[in-house]
Formats: structure tokens, C-alpha cells, sequence
């Protein structure tokens, strides 16, 4: 059961390195702004947990477009 597993997380994860690099390298790519969309996602959860222990309950930036609440 264990190897099925491994093997299922195996195949998973070669997925979704090849969409990765699909959309990385696409000339349509967009590749500064998934960059940077895939920074700001990281740093929005680094913020969300450590927010607890500092004291910092803001969720970063929650900007979704014009007229919406930035927190």
C-alpha cells in the first residue's frame, strides 16, 4: 500500500512540474507575473501563519481588483 502511494505522489508531482514548466515556458507565459503571484501567495501564508504567535491578525494583501476591500 505504501509504494502505491508513493508511486500515486510520484506521478502527481511529475504533473505538475511539467505544467509548471509548460506555463513557465509558453510563449503566451506571462512568466514575471506568475513569479510574482506565486512570491506574493507565499508571503500572504507565511503572514497568515505567523500572525498568532506575533500577534498580527491581517490576512496581507486581499486586493482581488478595483473596488474590492484591501485589508
Amino acid at each position: 500500500m505504501n509504494e502505491l502511494v508513493s508511486g500515486s505522489v510520484s506521478i502527481a508531482l511529475a504533473i505538475v512540474g511539467i505544467a509548471i514548466l509548460a506555463v513557465l515556458v509558453s510563449k503566451n507565459a506571462n512568466t514575471a507575473g506568475v513569479i510574482g503571484a506565486s512570491g506574493s501567495a507565499f508571503s500572504n501564508a507565511l503572514t497568515a501563519a505567523e500572525g498568532p504567535v506575533l500577534g498580527n491578525f491581517a490576512l496581507g494583501n486581499t486586493t482581488f481588483g478595483p473596488g474590492y476591500y484591501n485589508g
